[in-house]
């Protein structure tokens, strides 16, 4: 069986990491696109020199020119300015837009038939201006964002309850940005809320529901976080972890439960607009959108998490982007 091809668009942080996991994993033959000259040629040839060491077979090799993705399956995207110290990722939203324009017709032209799967900020607005431009079918185009928030989520509960990461199950939806709605309720591990080990912990309902707002906080802002660290750029290792999981997901037909940044019909009681929601990844990419019952509270901050990403897509529209 002949191998599968993934197209990486972007060849920063992300895509220089997404190309390493990928060979790593075998997951299948990769180009790694980039404009700036010689840029993806120098991080391909670095990483394919490791073949020996990491006991990788695949073929990984970089390019300035599009044509060299033409029967892509899969295209994962990261191009665009990272963000830096205090901006949001809505700031960049004009720069990357122009961007974006470019890189949709890339794929238009030399992958139609592949699976989109977009990691560009702010990331909402990014995947319906690639879906826009392509009119590849919406089921076709996914912006990575939940699995990334989730697992930001998971970790710091996690760190808070002593326990191991692998047991906890922690989901976020919404828009990827400072609205998106960590779902405290159905937080658990291996099944017990973790809103009631919290209480357990601290003998202190009050205690408790403090400590978990301050994870909810932490989780809307960990983007931030990094940023603000580093200085120089943005968050790279665990976005494009994000992105394997989702596009192993696609490639494989795992037929995974995963929140991601999908186009709704109705659903949620959302049309027309691209949302974190969970959702089946299968081959066909998403394959069905998973409607959870929110009580008030939930979709109260959801539909203000909806908004956001509708105000975001008004801008783009009014501004001709």
């Amino acid at each position: 069986m002949p191998r599968k091809k993934i197209a990486l668009i972007g060849g920063g942080q992300i895509g220089g990491v997404l190309t390493q996991l990928i060979a790593q994993r075998q997951l299948g033959d990769v180009v790694l696109f980039d404009i700036v000259e010689n840029l993806p040629q120098g991080k391909t040839l670095d990483i394919i020199e490791a073949s020996r060491i990491d006991d990788m077979n695949v073929s990984v090799t970089g390019t300035n020119d599009y044509k060299d993705i033409a029967g892509s399956d899969l295209v994962i995207i990261t191009a665009g300015l990272p963000r830096k110290p205090g901006m949001s990722r809505d700031d960049l939203l004009v720069t990357n837009a122009k961007i974006m324009k470019s890189v949709a017709e890339g794929v238009k032209t030399y992958a139609p038939n592949a699976i989109a799967i977009i990691i560009s900020n702010p990331l909402d607005a990014m995947v319906t201006l690639f879906q826009k431009v392509t009119g590849f079918p919406a089921n076709r185009v996914i912006g990575q964002a939940g699995v990334l928030d989730s697992s930001r989520f998971s970790t710091f509960i996690a760190m808070e309850l002593g326990v191991s990461v692998r047991d906890i199950n922690a989901m976020v939806l919404g828009g990827h940005g400072d609205t998106m709605v960590p779902l405290v309720r159905y937080a658990n591990v291996n099944g017990v809320p973790v809103q009631e080990m919290l209480e357990r912990k601290y003998n202190d309902a009050k205690k408790a529901k403090e400590v978990m707002d301050a994870m909810v906080q932490r989780t809307k802002m960990a983007g931030g976080e990094v940023v603000n660290l580093l200085k120089t750029g943005s968050a790279f290792y665990s976005p494009a972890s994000a992105a394997i999981m989702m596009a192993e997901a696609v490639l494989f037909d795992q037929k995974r439960l995963l929140p991601v940044c999908a186009y709704l019909n109705g659903e949620f009681g959302v049309n027309g607009f691209y949302v974190g929601v969970p959702a089946v990844l299968g081959e066909n990419g998403v394959e069905k959108v998973i409607e959870l019952t929110l009580c008030e509270e939930e979709k109260a901050a959801f539909d203000n998490s909806v908004n956001a990403v509708k105000s975001l897509v008004d801008d783009m529209n009014r501004l001709g982007l």
